[in-house]
Parts: C-alpha cells; sequence; structure tokens
C-alpha cells in the first residue's frame, strides 16, 4: 500500500479547562489561548505545504485544525476513531500523574500490562486497537500526501509507540509529555514510519507562552488529555 509521503501528528490546543481529566466523555471547547495557539500553528504549517487536514470529531481537535486547513488552503476532514481515550471515573477530575487511577494506569502500562485499566476507561490495548485502525484509514486516503493529524494526547502518544521501531507501551514515560500542539513528523521507513520530528512545539505556538509548554501549576497538574 503507498503511503503519504509526510504526516504531521500533532495534539490539539489548550481547552477552556486544561487542569482536570475530559477525555472522550467530554467534548470541551478550546480557551482563548488555544485559539491562539491553533491561529499560530496554522501559520506555521502554511509553509509546509499539507495536502489536507484530518482530526478528530472532537471540538477541541476539529477547532485546532480548522484555522490549519483554512490558512493553507486544504480539506479539513474528520476521522471520528481518532477521538480520545474514554476515560471512566476519571473525567472531570482534577488531573494528576502522580496519584490515583490514571498514575496507576501509567505505572502499569510502563510495566508491561496494556491490558490494564480503571472502571469505565479504555485499557492501552482498546486504544491501540482503535486509532491503529483510524491511521490506516486516513494514510490509505492520502497516497503520496502530506497529511496534518489533529487528535489527542492520548492518541498521539499510542501512535507513536505503536508506530515507530523500537518502542512499546513499556516506553509510555520515557517517549515524553505531549504538550498542546506537539507535532511529530512521520515519514515512511520500509515497512514502517521514522520520526523526523519528535513531540515538538513550533516555535510560534511556544512563543505565545515565553517558550514553555502550556501548563497550569507545572506538569504534574496538567493533562494530556
Amino acid at each position: 500500500m503507498k503511503q503519504p509521503a509526510r504526516v504531521w501528528l500533532l495534539r490539539h490546543a489548550e481547552t477552556s479547562t486544561p487542569a482536570v481529566f475530559h477525555g472522550a466523555e467530554s467534548d470541551v471547547g478550546l480557551s482563548d489561548l488555544g485559539h491562539r495557539q491553533a491561529q499560530a500553528a496554522a501559520e506555521w504549517f502554511r509553509d509546509l505545504s499539507p495536502t489536507a487536514v484530518v482530526s478528530s470529531g472532537m471540538r477541541r481537535a476539529a477547532d485546532t485544525a480548522a484555522p490549519i486547513a483554512s490558512t493553507c488552503g486544504v480539506p479539513h476532514l474528520v476521522e471520528p476513531g481518532l477521538h480520545e481515550r474514554r476515560v471512566g471515573q476519571l473525567c472531570g477530575l482534577s488531573f494528576s500523574m502522580t496519584e490515583g487511577p490514571w498514575a496507576e494506569t501509567i505505572r502499569a502500562w510502563a510495566a508491561g500490562d496494556s491490558a490494564y485499566t480503571s472502571h469505565g476507561a479504555e485499557s492501552y490495548d482498546d486504544v491501540a486497537v482503535r486509532v491503529l485502525a483510524a491511521w490506516e484509514r486516513v494514510v490509505a486516503a492520502h497516497a503520496g500526501g502530506r497529511v496534518v493529524i489533529v487528535a489527542h494526547g492520548v492518541v498521539c502518544k499510542v501512535l507513536l509507540l505503536s508506530l515507530l521501531s523500537g518502542w512499546d507501551h513499556t516506553g509510555w514515560v520515557k517517549i515524553g509529555r505531549v504538550a498542546n500542539l506537539a507535532v511529530s513528523e512521520l515519514v515512511p521507513d520500509g515497512a514502517g514510519w521514522r520520526a523526523e520530528r519528535l513531540l515538538e512545539v513550533p516555535p510560534p505556538v511556544a512563543a505565545l507562552t515565553g517558550g514553555r509548554p502550556t501548563e497550569i501549576g507545572g506538569s504534574e497538574t496538567r493533562s494530556e488529555a
């Protein structure tokens, strides 16, 4: 199967309530900063000449993708299978990476138990099956193209750990944090994919927050959802 020539995989811009878990259960919109981040990303992508922009159907992803597609003069398409992880009982709770069900989930995945999950939430395996199928649909539809994919933190990380050689779910922490608008630039490499850019925030986006990833109270209280 012929692949796209290049894929930019990125997380949506900042949400209106970035310090809580949202997951697929919450269709939250962007903050004022998030809208400015999306427009800054759109200007950055203009010179990269994408041929299409694909996002999940969730507001935070679609509202990030729309300015990119408009600025670049290309279609904005929706792939519903790219929606954020279902988080169950975590939805609406304050974000933490050090305690609670999400911290336990990360520890289990990093230790090798990709089937582990908390009540009502998708496991790593559940997310991987769904998002890899969505990825295959997108790449099959854009052979030879240059595609921007706007998704969610967990979705981006599962795709990267699944697609890139040398990575799997045990590298959840090691691969790094998925900040708002963090971009990974992927190119075909034989039967797989290689990252020419990995989880980098474009300079015009980073400049909006003094070069720092958007956070509230530090990275321990900053959701990747």
